[in-house]
């Protein structure tokens, strides 16, 4: 039963039972217990901390805190107290900035264990309890409602409408819909459909997983691992400055030496006043300032990342971003607003434009470069079928709208009330009877809706899912398909439509929705980027 990076996601849940020799009822206490001792405990193991006097010994353990030191003392032996009392207080106060700093950004690591919950429901003994979640192991049932925290990493075997938030693995603000699919070994582990990680939290649904790995075994354990490694910085600056030190020590100890010989056998002059005097010029020579000034500006640094919540374990890691070449950077939200928008609809040939950004109504629909003054029938349809197949809405407080539900679904209902409709009125109007939710596996919804008397099917999804169930030919589909080509080169996310009668009036049919679809036109939208990020990106340009 292996728990250390092993493609779980990759298994069924039949499998995963199977390899973690448990059953949908749970372990007994007495098989909890013997996992335990091999496995440990769920916690996030770290390592003993380096102790303050540690910390504060690294910000001297350089050169040019030892080359200050030898100046202080040297100034001592001259008897200049004053002189040696401000390079002391030179040093002290470079290493106590550096100090506090590093001090303050080692306990981001203890806030990494506060992400694992106290406490988990799992089935012990075929019976559902609470437990301490230090006490799961391999192989426990668990099972999660909306606000858990997910207590270790489960391979999911049962869900219901489950919706969990990824960011603190992922970055991505979206929340993840999770069912019990089966991904291929490589997926990245945003597209791990199967699987809930520790620390991450249930928005949405209930589920059932078994534990496949605890403590640091866990993707969040991984991070732990890597916050727990000592690494040695070695930057630009680091390197000049130990340069600078050690040609300034010999540039020092080569000028004392010549004149020591220069007047003790040219000058003839007493080997104690020569002596004192070469002392004085190696303290004189030595640039006290130069650490205060580079240790002040990296904290001014620091002070600017933190204003941006970004924390900077070691101060010579600033001096690293200034030789950045390449920056990765999360999109969703940080590059994008974060605010999906239907920029194009083409039906039956025709495009048209939708004017807009967000999910403010306030937009105007053109054909051909042309104003819309009344919404085409084909159009109207469509964007009829985006209100009355979501289940989105979107709302106006204070002067900002602001949507409910999924973003693309939301923008699916902006682009309606762009074309004149009402969403409320039109769902009061034609309610909807049953449903088929989307789901990962089938990438499609599907709505029954009684509409001026005829039963009519709503279907929305990915082209591919839903074109071959429409009836199109050969000439038709090829058509579609070229659109949907150049719309992806633009960059846009495309939602396809279609529709269908049904032979039921209160309920969705058996296979209905898999075959004999009428092909109604397709929307494409964006995640328009931010207005500032072009400014960020010339900004790290120069």
């Amino acid at each position: 039963m292996e728990t250390e990076q092993h493609p779980w996601h990759a298994h069924s849940a039949e499998e995963i039972l199977r390899v973690q020799a448990t059953r949908p009822e749970g372990l007994s206490s007495e098989e909890a217990d013997e996992r335990r001792k091999n496995y440990g405990t769920n916690e996030l193991l770290q390592k003993n901390g380096d102790s303050p006097w540690r910390i504060f010994w690294r910000q001297l353990n350089n050169p040019i805190g030892w080359l200050l030191i030898a100046a202080g003392f040297l100034s001592l032996l001259l008897g200049k107290n004053t002189d040696a009392s401000v390079v002391f207080g030179a040093v002290l106060i470079n290493s106590l900035i550096g100090f506090i700093q590093e001090y303050r950004a080692g306990k981001a690591i203890e806030e990494l264990a506060a992400m694992v919950p106290e406490s988990a429901a799992v089935f012990r003994d075929g019976v559902p309890l609470t437990v301490p979640a230090r006490e799961i192991v391999p192989g426990d049932i668990v099972t999660l409602q909306s606000g858990d925290k997910v207590p270790a990493d489960l391979r999911l075997i049962r869900t219901k409408n489950l919706l969990i938030e990824e960011a603190a693995l992922t970055g991505e603000s979206l929340p993840v819909g999770k069912t019990d699919t089966v991904s291929i070994p490589d997926a990245p582990l945003g597209d791990r459909l199967g699987m809930a990680y520790s620390g991450t939290l249930v928005l949405q649904g209930t589920a059932t997983g078994v534990v496949v790995a605890t403590g640091n075994a866990t993707e969040l354990g991984r991070i732990n691992e890597l916050l727990n490694q000592t690494v040695q910085l070695e930057t630009p600056l680091t390197k000049q400055l130990a340069k600078v030190s050690v040609g300034i020590t010999a540039a020092v100890v080569v000028a004392v030496v010549v004149f020591v010989i220069f007047g003790v056998w040219i000058k003839e002059a007493p080997l104690g006043e020569s002596l004192m005097v070469a002392v004085a010029l190696a303290v004189a020579a030595i640039p006290e300032g130069l650490p205060a000034v580079i240790t002040i500006a990296l904290a001014i640094g620091v002070r600017r990342m933190a204003s941006r919540h970004a924390v900077v374990r070691h101060l010579p890691a600033v001096e690293t971003l200034g030789a950045t070449t390449v920056i990765c950077s999360d999109k969703t939200g940080t590059l994008t607003r974060n605010e999906m928008t239907v920029q194009v609809a083409w039906v039956e040939g025709h495009e048209y434009r939708f004017a807009g950004v967000g999910y403010d109504p306030a937009g105007e629909i053109e054909h051909d470069g042309v104003r819309l003054t009344e919404i085409p029938q084909g159009l109207g349809k469509l964007l009829s079928m985006a209100i009355l197949c979501n289940d989105a809405a979107v709302r106006e407080e204070a002067g900002v709208w602001s949507p409910t539900g999924d973003p693309t679904e939301a923008a699916l209902v902006v682009a309606g009330l762009k074309g004149g409709l009402s969403a409320e009125e039109l769902r009061g109007r034609y309610p909807r009877l049953d449903v088929i939710p989307f789901e990962s596996e089938t990438k499609f919804m599907a709505t029954l809706h009684l509409i001026e008397g005829n039963p009519l099917i709503l279907l929305k999804g990915a082209p591919e899912t839903l074109l071959q169930r429409c009836l199109l030919d050969e000439e038709q589909r090829q058509g579609v398909f070229e659109t949907i080509e150049t719309y992806a080169r633009q960059g846009l996310r495309i939602i396809a439509f279609a529709w269908r009668q049904s032979s039921g009036e209160n309920e969705l049919q058996p296979g209905e929705e898999n075959g004999n679809l009428i092909f109604a036109g397709l929307a494409g939208m964006i995640d328009p980027p931010r207005t500032e990020a072009m400014d960020a990106i010339r900004v790290c340009h120069r």
